[in-house]
């Protein structure tokens, strides 16, 4: 399974040159032009590391590398036209793994991205949710209470992106529109039968638990307190 590399740089000249060397290399890219795109992207998809532009248009990248720390581990070199030391600094303090000044060399910037992945466990091992749940990226899977869930592709992706999200309510439409390849017309019959099916499979494990919320009118989360 090839390496999934996230791109977050409003210019799409550099982006061009990126994802040339990158998916020479063997690697997969992923590209967005705004920092705002970046959180519900990781709360769907397995990134392995994010490229990520300290000036983009909406947010500044030293805020965005502050979000994505609360709640993921994920690698993060920062990509930017300024060379001051102290931005540098800032940068690796507040939770970069590098950082890479403009102009730059496509073929460096790919070198550390393997030097960066070298050193950086394997996501599975890093992802979890209060110990109650853990998540396997590469092997597609969900442990409950440490047992082993058997759970559909899409049953998989709407619970880890629960699991991502303690507490925040997904309506029905945003789980259509980021989980299904093609949103389906039976929208709220589809999404209500996965996540009747999925409570069936905690259920098995936990029966006196019940970890998903119906919100009424609103749609679906995970407890915070479980």
């Amino acid at each position: 399974m090839k390496q999934k590399i996230l791109i977050v740089e409003d210019e799409s000249a550099i982006v061009d040159t990126i994802q040339y060397a990158l998916e020479t290399d063997g690697f997969e890219t992923i590209w967005v032009s705004s920092g705002l795109e970046v959180l519900p992207i990781l709360s769907i998809q397995a990134i392995d590391l994010i490229i990520l532009d300290i000036g983009l248009p909406d947010v500044h990248g030293f805020e965005l590398c502050k979000s994505i720390r609360k709640l993921y581990a994920v690698p993060i070199i920062f990509l930017t036209a300024r060379g001051d030391e102290i931005d540098r600094v800032v940068g690796l303090e507040i939770g970069a793994d590098d950082y890479v000044t403009k102009p730059f060399s496509p073929r460096e910037l790919s070198a550390r991205v393997k030097a960066v992945l070298r050193r950086t466990p394997k996501q599975s091992a890093r992802i979890s949710s209060d110990k109650i749940f853990q998540i396997d990226e590469h092997k597609c899977q969900i442990a409950y209470y440490a047992k082993i869930l058997e759970l559909s592709r899409y049953e998989y992706k709407i619970l880890k992106t629960f699991i991502r999200r303690p507490g925040y309510v997904f309506s029905r439409e945003q789980l259509m529109e980021h989980i299904w390849d093609v949103p389906e017309s039976s929208m709220d019959r589809t999404v209500d039968a996965h996540i009747k099916n999925i409570r069936n499979k905690l259920k098995t494990v936990k029966p006196d638990v019940e970890p998903i919320v119906t919100n009424r009118g609103l749609g679906y989360s995970l407890k915070e307190d479980l």
